[in-house]
């Protein structure tokens, strides 16, 4: 018989679900985009203020979400931000032009924030700091899912029904998924599933994290660890909007891609981001074990550190995009950027868990996450005044060298102050 499957990896596989729907409802645009750019007769600098729309709502959102997270409790607070992100997505199929295109775009912005602050806020809650980066891996994978859902599923609304079907359809599947946050999820001291032998597994190891965690906002915004996160994720976040928000224009502008090509390529950078945000789950786990290079293996922080690194050095491979023969190429290079921007942040995003109190997780990734958004919200304002007149190609070898700086700024800030766990 098999052993059941503990409780806890049922929260998270909940937590990844609504992940997936949350990506998928905000990738709606950009497979939409090509259809939309001729359906309101939109620039590419007029498309990137749709995008900076839901961009600068984000961010603001982030720190908001994060306190709210605290404040109201995950399982409710996660609740009201999926129905409103869910109502918000489907509100889309109302626009008219790229104005009110925008105005809905930045209220899914608004709700959408506090999807990462809630998987950091349950991986805190729920598991030990040994399963933390494995925990944070597997909802970080539903970023990806979603986005490699998105373009055979939104090609499908448009060519069998309208755009505006791709909206409600998206937007209904958070809706449901609302529902059942609300009826499954339950803090680990109210929840009536969970017996006492887990949650003694729960609590292990908690007693070898690092003493003093900063324990209120201030605090939070006071600690080098804080910016050490926060800052390489401001420099590395426009890597992932950019493949989120700007692959199907790029298919479209420079391989003259149609729709239904779109839906056989564009999936596929995000089905190699998954295998990234497996391997930033797996990877510190091997590191922090003997081995051949260590024989007591390397400290928790360290982990984080190198898996990161690694991540970032991987970015190389999408910065030779301009080197590209066909779009199958182009698609590859791709899959190397999904994949190394998912591995580096998946580390980043499990750092928020190990250096904060479960108090101020949420607070302390909903600020980071500003941070990010910040980074990529600049960004998409460069492609909008670039990528017209100068093409993707440059903009792609500025990414990975704002991930190269990442990984820099995260070794010199970072202290190394936890034992090996």
């Amino acid at each position: 018989m098999l052993k059941r499957l503990p409780l806890r990896w049922w929260i998270i596989g909940l937590v990844t679900l609504g992940t997936i729907l949350n990506y998928l409802a905000r990738s709606t645009l950009s497979v939409a985009a090509p259809t939309l750019k001729d359906e309101f007769s939109m620039t590419t600098e007029q498309y990137s203020w749709v995008v900076l729309a839901f961009q600068a709502s984000y961010t603001v959102m982030q720190t908001v979400a994060g306190s709210v997270l605290d404040a109201l409790g995950t399982r409710l607070g996660f609740f009201v931000f999926a129905v409103g992100w869910a109502v918000a997505n489907m509100a889309h199929a109302m626009a008219t032009g790229w104005q009110s295109l925008a105005f809905f775009r930045a209220a899914l912005g608004a709700t959408e924030a506090a999807a990462i602050p809630a998987g950091a806020k349950t991986v805190a809650t729920w598991f030990p700091p040994r399963e933390k980066p494995l925990a944070t891996s597997l909802f970080q994978m539903g970023t990806s899912v979603g986005n490699m859902i998105a373009p055979p599923l939104v090609a499908f609304c448009i060519l069998a029904w309208n755009w505006q079907a791709a909206f409600i359809v998206t937007g209904a599947l958070s809706l449901l998924w609302a529902g059942l946050w609300w009826t499954g999820y339950r803090d680990p001291g109210e929840h009536p599933r969970l017996s006492a032998e887990e949650r003694a597994v729960i609590e292990s190891g908690r007693n070898d994290e690092l003493p003093g965690k900063p324990a209120t906002k201030r605090d939070v915004l006071q600690s080098r660890s804080f910016w050490a996160i926060a800052v390489p994720r401001f420099l590395s976040e426009p890597a992932w909007q950019t493949f989120n928000f700007f692959i199907p224009l790029y298919l479209v502008a420079v391989w003259n891609l149609d729709l239904k090509s779109i839906a056989l390529w564009a999936w596929l950078p995000f089905l190699a981001a998954d295998f990234g945000s497996l391997a930033a789950g797996l990877l510190p786990t091997w590191l922090m074990k003997p081995n051949r290079f260590s024989s007591q293996g390397v400290s928790l922080i360290a982990s984080r550190k190198i898996t990161m690194t690694l991540g970032a050095l991987c970015m190389i491979g999408p910065a030779c995009i301009g080197l590209a023969t066909s779009p199958g190429v182009a698609i590859a290079l791709f899959c190397i950027g999904g994949f190394a921007h998912q591995m580096l942040n998946g580390a980043l995003i499990t750092l928020c868990a190990d250096v904060f109190d479960a108090r101020t997780v949420g607070t302390a990734s909903g600020m980071a996450g500003t941070s990010a958004w910040i980074g990529g919200m600049l960004f998409t304002l460069l492609i909008g005044q670039s990528a017209d007149q100068f093409g993707y190609n440059p903009l792609f070898v500025a990414l990975a060298a704002l991930d190269l700086l990442a990984a820099g700024v995260l070794w010199v800030l970072l202290r190394e102050r936890f034992a090996k766990a």
